[in-house]
């Protein structure tokens, strides 16, 4: 059997090669739509990522689907009493997941939930809206601080600001009602996420966050994820309040509350 050999690339075909690479990343950020001089990020998001089913890399369970993880190096690190904490929320998690009680999903859940969320954009605030639970987040971009005597939020308080093309936001003041994702990954009230959103192109965003809790976590640690525009002819966030599902047989009246009907309506 005879191979064929490989032959190096000459220097003008590594140069036109090298000009078509510069000449199609020139394209894509041309095309990056802007508003007020920066990235514009308005619009319909979701991952098509596994990474809400389990952070970490993971084989396929019986509720899970297989995946690589979104954790930069595989691995959260945990500290030990956590550790443990974790290991029971993962028995626990289809009872226990605060997903599955219709809660905010909190930061950075929320950006890789496999539901879509929508951003619109202004100059002084970006603001998050998530079709799980319609859940809304403000991200201010108006160089204003964390507030000195803050509450405990769901989704935190955020702030923003650019560089260069990158949305720099810093996260703090959560309360500890949310998970990280369904096999168990949690975090205390003293979750610090430093998230990065930079436009790879017109319709897809890199979303990066840096993740930290004292109480938690050994030392800080990275993830990062694809996001992808919804570009479907009418394509809009539907309503999805899972926690009035127990309500649902009330609506649009219970039987026993119906207006009576008159003997007209009735005969119709």
């Amino acid at each position: 059997m005879r191979f064929l050999k490989a032959r190096p690339l000459s220097s003008s075909s590594l140069l036109l090669i090298t000009s078509l690479l510069i000449s199609l990343t020139a394209n894509a950020a041309d095309k990056i739509p802007k508003l007020n001089g920066h990235p514009d990020l308005s619009g319909i998001w979701q991952t098509t990522s596994a990474a809400d089913y389990d952070l970490e890399p993971h084989s396929l369970r019986a509720d899970a689907p297989p995946s690589a993880g979104i954790v930069e190096g595989g691995v959260i690190p945990y500290l030990p009493k956590a550790l443990a904490q974790k290991k029971k929320n993962f028995e626990n998690r289809l009872m226990d997941d605060p997903r599955l009680k219709g809660w905010t999903l909190g930061v950075p859940r929320g950006i890789y939930y496999p539901e879509p969320f929508q951003i619109f954009q202004r100059d002084r605030d970006i603001t998050v809206f998530h079709q799980f639970g319609h859940s809304v987040r403000t991200i201010h971009t108006n160089n204003t601080q964390h507030p000195e005597d803050p509450n405990d939020w769901w989704f935190g308080d955020s702030r923003g600001h650019w560089e260069k093309d990158t949305l720099v936001v810093d996260v703090k003041h959560f309360n500890d009602g949310t998970w990280l994702d369904r096999a168990g990954n949690f975090h205390s009230d003293a979750l610090h996420v430093v998230e990065r959103w930079k436009l790879l192109d017109a319709n897809t965003i890199e979303y990066k966050a840096t993740i930290e809790d004292e109480k938690v976590f050994s030392r800080p640690w990275n993830i990062s994820v694809i996001l992808h525009r919804h570009r479907e002819p009418n394509f809009q966030l539907i309503e999805d309040y899972r926690y009035t599902l127990e309500y649902d047989k009330y609506y649009p009246y219970p039987a026993e509350s119906a207006p009576a009907k008159s003997s007209s309506t009735a005969a119709n």
